[in-house]
């Protein structure tokens, strides 16, 4: 099976500038990932939302990349997730465009 989320929009401490470490900033994750679906065991997708969210609130990371590889490690490891995408979108932090990146 292959479950995505997008859009998953919310404003956490994320970043290096100055401003980003005492201002949330609005940031959107999109991601999709595949699983083994066996006698009804599934994923339940608004839980992987909500870990993606709380993992974003509590650790204040500094960089995307970092958020990313923590996420990753987290999600596949907790929902035996066989593949994974994920990507972080800081719509705000630049004023002419989206700034992203993606595992």
């Amino acid at each position: 099976m292959k479950v995505k989320i997008t859009n998953l929009k919310f404003k956490c401490i994320i970043g290096i500038l100055p401003k980003e470490r005492v201002k949330k900033q609005i940031i959107i994750i999109n991601t999709s990932f595949k699983y083994d679906f066996k006698n009804d065991i599934f994923i339940n997708y608004a839980e992987v939302s909500s870990d993606i969210l709380s993992i974003m609130i509590e650790n204040k990371f500094k960089l995307i990349e970092d958020a990313l590889k923590y996420l990753k490690t987290f999600l596949c490891k907790k929902y035996e997730i066989k593949k994974l995408r994920i990507e972080i979108i800081k719509p705000t932090i630049l004023d002419n465009c989206n700034v992203s990146v993606s595992i």
